[in-house]
């Protein structure tokens, strides 16, 4: 490795091309590419989050860029999810990324700025930002001109601290809603994912904000499952999976593209030649960038095993196309600097990537202006026309999926209003979020909506816990040592899995709480064959009968007080095993635990029930509480995010038991769902009058949660993805192929409980006067759709035509029907709009057998209503041969 300055090409001068702004960034790029070592190439091509703090001289040769104050990872030893929140002020971030960006313009030998970058999804993660709905919240809206204004405000509170990059937005299609980052999509359809995306990113690129649409191209696999492994056909990536990036790229302008962490056909999709060279760079001619997802080249080696070593795993992922490597630790960078500086890789290959780079910096005016006013960060960041726009964008996001009898909306002046369920107060965010900007809860906006003269009664009601097991804390573990009490057990890990010999590993472990998926406890060991061994006691949480258990996906015992209590040696499916044992004060108990390991992939829990909540009191408190209330608001939530994907659809914990029982009590009930995906309603739907998607609705979520209650706002969202009557219909989405023969189980309907689009209102729309003109086009002609869509309720709302297509015989079977158009409209009582479509080659065009993308010439059925299923108005049009 190259260490001596001596070597280098000789240092710029002041007046040297490159830094020429009147040259064309061209010829700027070649100038600066040539005056490069090796390693000051390398370095342009890996990320990481961090700060200087490990010491300037360890980034002489300079860096692409920091993810700034998100410093190591959160998720202890696998490295692979980073810290968001609490960094400080917009101001003090501003100051901060200034000082170090002056750093690496000002000190190092070429003087080229780094690019900061972090996560926007739906609000920059950082304090004082503003938080505005989850993605899938935004995709409800249906409303691309309300998300260009929205990410036009995101960006400016990101680039005003001088971030100008965002790892957003996230264009994989929902198929699944058992995936736990459905929440971070725009739901299963390319052409509603498209036209948000586009929307979204085209504000941030405007501003100089690169964005990355990521996962790159479709990481959800079998099962619902995160990063599973993928075996979708060429015509499927390109019909389905692909269509929203390809649209974020060409017509959004996006600069970068994240890769996704799983593989396509084996082959993984960051070293991937076919996705990145032959399709992103080749028939797409992306002349950006493309980086991993955090520690996926590593992955190579660790997940894939497609490679030998971690040098390899470099090599192989720039060779098939990537050009920056993103980590989560500096010193991951030792071994892939091997792979450039020992000629593993073509210098032209490096070069190119090297000059996407640099490409990026020249086109945001890094060279140029490269530091930013921290007062302007202070200024827009949480200011009061974002915290307004917030607003708008919560109460459209809102979905009414039932409303039996007009329950709703509840009148304000009501004696007293029951409020129930954690998610009331809790005013959560959903996943990539900051801390929130003094977020709003439910309650509270229910609070200030009503009048004085209202009892607001609260209760928590049963949470969403699952059991009411949690890891013993380690101030009940100690163990012996010396003659001396110590915090904690004694772990010994053994090289073998019969815990035989001498332990190749001794350690305190505080608790076992372990979940080791792609490395093992410690790098002298096997991730597919060791075992373990805790001592020590179990001090008493108080007096009474408690519970002990484990929980282990292989095999695993419990000694208590020397005699064998649970007993799952022989390796099995993630079982969880409880064991009463009654405690009293200053009482301990000797414990024993081993564990062995024979696959990889595993996880050891010691768990108990002490503290836990009664939650059967709990939910008679909310039971009370709706008795002496006149109108009842049940806010009831899911678990999800990244690695936290469900196998089951329904509300988790003992929520629906508690609306069951809240809804025998006879009051108006209200259900109001908290989360980012499907939820399967089939045990208690019948018994709830009324149901409100609020998915997790931001910094104003309670305020727009509560106008839509109390009739302040009437909602207008619609779904942006399909909600299964049981999980058993997965996968269920409205744009499948024609069938082979049924679509009904023998004992349950083929069709959803809510299908994709749909979405109610307090106010009732009639559609009339479908014209198609011409209804004969040429191949390359346009038609125009026309109807008018008349209010014919009581109070003003809002609509979203939806326009749908279908391909009445082509060459390549077809969807059933293709969303191809939509706009959301708002009429006042007894108003009347025209809407209008264009449907051009674009919205016709098909791939055909020889992956062509052509118009067939023959009959299209034209299909106008307000969901999928709740079709108005139906027409014909024909592409002619000529």
């Amino acid at each position: 490795m190259s260490e001596n300055p001596a070597s280098a090409p000789a240092a710029p001068g002041v007046n040297c091309p490159y830094k020429n702004p009147a040259l064309p960034i061209e010829k700027r790029v070649e100038d600066l590419l040539g005056r490069m070592t090796i390693e000051e190439k390398f370095w342009q091509l890996f990320m990481l989050p961090g700060d200087l703090s490990e010491g300037k001289d360890k980034y002489r040769h300079g860096l692409f860029g920091f993810q700034f104050a998100a410093r190591g990872a959160s998720s202890g030893e696998s490295g692979q999810l980073l810290e968001y929140g609490r960094t400080g002020s917009a101001r003090e971030t501003a100051r901060r990324i200034n000082e170090m960006q002056r750093f690496f313009v000002e000190e190092t030998r070429l003087g080229i700025p780094a690019i900061f970058f972090d996560e926007a999804l739906h609000g920059l993660v950082r304090d004082e930002a503003t938080a505005f709905p989850q993605a899938i919240g935004l995709a409800a809206t249906w409303d691309t001109e309300l998300m260009a204004r929205v990410s036009t405000a995101i960006a400016r509170e990101t680039r005003s601290r001088g971030i100008r990059q965002i790892l957003s937005p996230v264009l994989n299609i929902a198929r699944d809603p058992r995936w736990g980052r459905v929440e971070e999509t725009y739901g299963e359809d390319p052409f509603l994912a498209g036209k948000m995306g586009v929307a979204f990113v085209k504000s941030f690129e405007k501003m100089g904000v690169v964005t990355t649409p990521k996962h790159f191209a479709a990481n959800l696999g079998d099962g619902g499952r995160d990063s599973y492994p993928i075996h979708f056909s060429e015509r499927l990536m390109h019909e389905v999976y692909l269509p929203a990036f390809k649209a974020c790229i060409q017509e959004g302008g996006s600069t970068s593209v994240m890769t996704a962490y799983n593989s396509i056909d084996g082959a993984p999709c960051s070293s991937n030649p076919w996705l990145l060279r032959k399709v992103l760079k080749g028939e797409w001619g992306f002349d950006g960038f493309a980086i991993s997802d955090a520690c996926a080249v590593g992955g190579l080696l660790d997940l894939h095993h497609t490679v030998a070593t971690r040098e390899e795993s470099a090599a192989s992922a720039i060779k098939g196309g990537l050009d920056v490597i993103f980590q989560t630790e500096l010193g991951h960078h030792v071994p892939l600097l091997r792979a450039f500086t020992e000629g593993m890789i073509d210098e032209r290959i490096i070069a190119d990537a090297v000059a996407r780079v640099l490409r990026a910096k020249f086109r945001l005016g890094l060279f140029e202006e490269p530091y930013v006013d921290p007062g302007e960060a202070e200024r827009w960041n949480g200011c009061p026309d974002h915290r307004e726009l917030a607003l708008e964008a919560a109460r459209k996001s809102l979905v009414l999926l039932k409303n039996e009898n007009k329950t709703l909306p509840f009148r304000k002046d009501l004696r007293a209003v029951a409020v129930i369920g954690v998610d009331a107060v809790e005013a959560r965010l959903g996943g990539y979020s900051g801390p929130g900007n003094g977020k709003t809860s439910i309650l509270d906006g229910i609070k200030e909506k009503m009048t004085t003269r209202t009892n607001i009664l609260f209760a928590e009601g049963c949470g969403r816990a699952l059991s009411g097991f949690r890891p013993i804390p380690p101030e009940f573990l100690v163990f012996d040592e010396d003659g001396e009490e110590r915090p904690g057990l004694r772990g010994e890990y053994f090289n073998n899995t019969e815990l035989s010999g001498e332990p190749a590993l001794t350690r305190t472990d505080p608790k076992v709480d372990f979940w080791w998926t792609f490395y093992a406890p410690h790098p002298s060991l096997d991730q597919d064959w060791f075992s373990a061994r805790w001592t020590g006691r179990i001090k008493a949480p108080g007096d009474g009968l408690f519970h002990l258990a484990v929980e282990g996906n292989d095999g695993f015992r419990m000694y208590v007080d020397g005699e064998l209590f649970i007993d799952c040696w022989q390796k099995q499916s993630a079982p969880h095993v409880e064991i009463p044992y009654e405690f009293w004060e200053n009482k301990s108990c000797e414990i024993r635990l081993e564990f062995r390991e024979n696959f990889g992939n595993s996880m050891i829990r010691l768990l108990w029930d002490a503290g836990a909540p009664d939650v059967a009191a709990r939910i008679e408190e909310a039971v009370d509480a709706a008795k002496q209330a006149d109108a009842v608001v049940v806010v009831v939530g899911i678990e999800e995010g990244e690695s936290r994907d469900r196998a089951r659809l329904g509300l988790p914990g003992r929520q629906e038991e508690m609306i069951l029982r809240i809804a025998a009590t006879g009051r108006p009930v209200a259900v109001v769902l908290i989360g980012g995906s499907a939820v399967t309603m089939s045990n208690w739907i019948d018994y709830a009058p009324a149901v409100l998607a609020a998915w997790y609705p931001g910094d104003e979520g309670g305020n727009a949660v509560a106008d839509a209650l109390f009739g302040d706002y009437n909602p207008g969202g619609k779904l942006p993805i399909t909600f299964p009557l049981s999980e058993a219909q997965l996968p269920l989405y409205y744009n499948h192929k024609p069938t082979g023969r049924l679509d009904d189980y023998m004992d349950l309907p083929g069709q959803p409980l809510f299908p994709f689009g749909c979405g109610l209102s307090y106010t009732s729309f009639e559609y009339e006067g479908l014209a198609i003109r011409p209804a004969v086009i040429k191949r390359d002609g346009t038609a125009k759709v026309t109807f008018t869509v008349r209010n014919t309720g009581d109070v003003a709302g809002e609509e979203v035509v939806q326009l749908y297509i279908r391909d009445l015989v082509a060459s390549i079977a077809q969807p059933v029907m293709a969303l191809k158009g939509f706009k959301r409209i708002s009429l006042e009582p007894g108003e009347s709009k025209e809407v209008s479509f264009d449907l051009t080659p674009e919205h016709l065009s098909m791939l055909n057998a020889d992956m062509e993308r052509v118009v067939e010439p023959g009959d299209f059925k034209i299909m106008i209503g307000g969901s999928s299923r709740d079709l108005r108005l139906r027409g014909f049009m024909r592409v002619s041969e000529s």
